[in-house]
């Protein structure tokens, strides 16, 4: 019971950490595309899910606002698979 307790606060603040770090980013444009996907989709996510935030979240802005963009294929090594989900989320929230 104890433990099941400290693995929901582990996550919990996982989640607020990520959340903070997604509205973080250093650049404003990677801001706005991050930060709103994190709001609406972090609290539903399981640990699997974190590490594919946090993996994505690790790349550096300028390649991930090209992607993001469409100006540049992402290399093989990024999830490509979730990266689609950030952007459609994207695009949904500006009306694209």
């Amino acid at each position: 019971m104890a433990s099941q307790m400290a693995s929901r606060e582990d996550i919990a603040m996982r989640r607020k950490k990520l959340r903070y770090r997604a509205w973080h980013r250093g650049t404003r444009e990677m801001d706005l595309v991050l930060g709103p996907y994190a709001d609406a989709h972090t609290e539903h996510m399981d640990h699997d899910e974190l590490d594919r935030l946090e993996a994505l979240m690790s790349e550096e802005d300028p390649h991930l606002l090209k992607w993001v963009m469409g100006q540049e294929t992402p290399p093989d090594n990024v999830d490509q698979e979730f990266l689609a989900l950030v952007i459609a989320d994207h695009q949904e929230r500006i009306g694209k």
